[in-house]
């Protein structure tokens, strides 16, 4: 596998972003000696319940940066992780070498092998949630609760929407990805140049963006895609999952928009928690609506 790394004075002076990261190395496949280095931000008290950030495609842990202080200052642990491809993490360099099922086994490794996390309320969007929900059913007894915003778990029994279907064809299209422009794209307020630049920095060229073009393409859309079984098999256990499970979906994302509908009815741990809709959140709700978005994870903790 080719893996690049994005140069660490791309991430400097980021604004409202001083983390620095916590490196861990990762097997590309099993068994393998080549290893990718996975970035995580991982702040707070060591024993403390675990708020897991999860982002999704084309961001990265930057884009939790104003949900980290107030957890913290809540007594959490907050452990933001980048996904491989993606802000700090090295970014596989051919589009052949990414599947669904990497995606998962990298970020389980990561946080599960490595951190050993446990206790965990998962916050995750977008491909945070097609990752994180995998995670959760793989480690349920690790989870003490979730919130689901603006993402889901496709396991190709239904068709994709027309809005993400224009996404994917976008994404598979275009001669240059624009990221910080698909961020603003996907957020109702005005990002500032430096927000958008801090967006942009995981990629100093076209060649980093392996991952980010691939992974529209691996989003189930038939019961014959790789990851339908797995993802099916997922469903099992979170229909059995009882801990709390918030939905806090935003009211201004045509792609997720009626995503968090399956996750009310089916599964036991969102009967009667107080979903939310956020108003005036685009699909990146964490730039819209990161208040709110805490909230719900806070709130989520106190029905333990």
């Amino acid at each position: 596998m080719e893996i690049l790394r994005t140069p660490e004075e791309r991430f400097d002076d980021l604004v409202d972003y001083p983390y620095e990261p916590t490196y861990l190395e990762v097997p590309t496949s099993k068994g393998s000696t080549t290893r990718l280095r996975v970035a995580v931000v991982d702040e707070g008290p060591r024993d403390a319940t675990v708020a897991l950030l999860l982002h999704g495609e084309p961001s990265w842990g930057y884009l939790y940066r104003h949900l980290i202080p107030p957890l913290v200052a809540a007594g959490l642990r907050v452990v933001v992780p980048d996904l491989v491809g993606f802000g700090r993490s090295d970014k596989p360099a051919q589009r052949r070498d990414v599947t669904y099922a990497a995606m998962v086994a990298w970020m389980d490794e990561a946080l599960f092998g490595q951190l050993g996390l446990d206790d965990v309320v998962l916050c995750c969007q977008d491909w945070g949630g097609l990752i994180g929900l995998r995670l959760l059913a793989a480690h349920p007894e690790r989870f003490c609760g979730a919130v689901v915003a603006n993402t889901g778990l496709p396991t190709g029994e239904r068709a994709p929407t027309d809005a993400f279907l224009a996404w994917q064809h976008f994404s598979q299209t275009t001669e240059v990805l624009p990221i910080g422009a698909l961020l603003q794209g996907g957020t109702t307020r005005t990002l500032t140049d430096a927000e958008v630049a801090a967006y942009d920095a995981p990629f100093p060229d076209e060649r980093y963006k392996e991952v980010a073009r691939q992974l529209p393409s691996l989003v189930p859309s038939s019961l014959e895609d790789p990851a339908s079984a797995d993802n099916l098999a997922a469903w099992e256990v979170l229909r059995r999952f009882e801990a709390p499970l918030l939905c806090a979906f935003s009211d201004a994302d045509p792609i997720t928009r009626g995503g968090n509908r399956i996750f009310e009815r089916e599964v036991p741990g969102a009967n009667g928690t107080p979903h939310r809709t956020l108003v005036g959140g685009g699909h990146f709700l964490q730039e819209d609506c990161p208040e709110e978005l805490a909230q719900a994870v806070l709130d989520c903790l106190a029905l333990r």
